[in-house]
């Protein structure tokens, strides 16, 4: 048969985000049709995702990746909006699964704004 080839540790957090996304919405669609004994089921396999799960990024942690990754742009000669691209390249990896893609997106954009 064919090999299953090793996921990628940011690979892994994608599935099991998607996953985790997917139990959150059967839960709230089985409250929803008052199904509580589906929606617990659908809540615990949510917490057992969780554990494996990277830990939410903070504020801070969040906003001192993008002023490297800014500053690590800016010293190759980018910046501006132009630089969104090349910031986003280098802030992704690093916030995958562990932060809001669009907060990021904006948080960028506001950072490369100054």
């Amino acid at each position: 048969g064919k090999s299953a080839r090793e996921l990628t540790d940011q690979e892994v957090v994608t599935v099991l985000n998607r996953e985790a996304k997917k139990r959150k919405e059967s839960a709230a669609a089985f409250d929803d049709a008052n199904r509580g004994e589906l929606a617990d089921r659908e809540r615990a396999e949510l917490e057992v995702l969780s554990k494996y799960l990277p830990a939410a990024l903070s504020g801070d942690e969040l906003a001192n990746i993008i002023h490297n990754a800014v500053a690590e742009v800016a010293a190759s000669g980018q910046s501006g909006p132009s630089a969104m691209g090349s910031v986003m390249k280098i802030v992704s990896p690093q916030v995958t699964g562990r932060a809001d893609g669009a907060a990021v997106a904006a948080a960028v954009k506001a950072a490369l704004a100054g």
